[in-house]
């Protein structure tokens, strides 16, 4: 008898500029049963992420490029349905890096049991709980030296990263913060149910100008998700050593030529500025922390943990498209 099959997502063809639904093929492959020591897990859910834009190219990079003609990954959550491993039971809930595929398969070590009951969906080990949730703790609270009575400002802030820094901000005692999105919507999101003091559209006019209106009193941490103009404007409206957390830079993922840089970077010299990029997966002893805080907050319902869910694994390629034109609010995440 053959083993029973399993759709996954492999790259069909590396992008050039923006990617289109022809770089992705979804392909069945047979789902064989776990060997001595490893487990077969069927996925619940797993996330799409901005990084993975730049693993679709070839090159040296912090992550390896995803291979053409083989499957891509990513965080996912599932069950353990088969195991080989007593450290792994059937019935185990875990978290790891085989996304884009409905079952995966491994050694019990590269899956880490979580507790489906701390949260109303395991979804969230992906989001608030998981690396989007950490990257915001660690890069505004480590990375960005928030303090008490700083100016914030978030670029991306309805995304899955923005909105979880805007909150903890809030909830460390940021003076004042502000956020920038790509709607309308977008904007009121962030003022009616994340209680930022202030939100603007940035295609509503220079950024510029739209974020000194915002923060008139300047800007003491910038949490910069899409570099370009936005970074641009955030050093013009820096104070005396603020401080910049350089996440990503979305705006410039799909350029196929080098985008110029800032045109005020003096600034830093003039008012001490900082600016500093970081891999999250290097602040593993914050982990701990992370997770006592953000746990708390949950549970005294501080803190949200939106989601913009798409499901079935055909769609997606399209989830990933349009997390890439800002389309999600909060986490976008594929469920299974």
């Amino acid at each position: 008898m053959s083993d029973p099959t399993g759709k996954e997502v492999w790259l069909a063809a590396r992008p050039h500029g923006v990617p289109t639904a022809a770089n992705f093929d979804i392909v069945d492959v047979p789902v064989p049963a776990p060997t001595d020591g490893h487990v077969l897990v069927r996925n619940q859910f797993f996330s799409v992420d901005p990084y993975m834009r730049g693993r679709m190219n070839a090159g040296k990079s912090y992550a390896p490029p995803y291979e053409v003609g083989a499957v891509m990954d990513g965080a996912a959550v599932g069950e353990v349905i088969a195991s080989e491993d007593t450290s792994l039971p059937v019935g185990t809930t875990v978290l790891h890096n085989k996304g884009w595929r409905e079952y995966a398969t491994g050694p019990a070590a590269e899956f880490s049991p979580v507790d489906p009951d701390l949260t109303p969906s395991t979804s969230a080990y992906l989001g608030v709980l998981g690396g989007t949730g950490f990257t915001a703790y660690v890069g505004l609270l480590d990375i960005a030296e928030m303090r008490e009575g700083d100016a914030v400002y978030v670029s991306a802030a309805a995304g899955a990263v923005g909105s979880v820094v805007g909150q903890i901000a809030r909830l460390r005692g940021a003076s004042r913060v502000i956020g920038s999105a790509g709607s309308d919507a977008k904007v009121s999101y962030l003022t009616d149910k994340l209680h930022f003091d202030a939100a603007f559209n940035y295609h509503s006019g220079p950024v510029a100008g739209q974020l000194a209106k915002a923060a008139p009193h300047g800007i003491d941490v910038f949490f910069d998700n899409v570099g370009g103009e936005q970074l641009e404007a955030a050093i013009a409206s820096m104070n005396n050593y603020g401080r910049i957390a350089a996440c990503g830079a979305i705006s410039t993922y799909n350029d196929t030529e080098p985008t110029p840089g800032p045109r005020n970077m003096f600034q830093f010299v003039s008012r001490r500025l900082t600016m500093r990029g970081f891999l999250v997966f290097e602040h593993n002893d914050r982990r701990a922390a992370f997770l006592r805080d953000v746990s708390r907050w949950l549970r005294e319902g501080v803190l949200r943990a939106d989601e913009t869910l798409i499901d079935g694994i055909e769609h997606s390629p399209a989830a990933f498209l349009a997390m890439m034109r800002g389309e999600n609010t909060g986490k976008m995440v594929v469920r299974l």
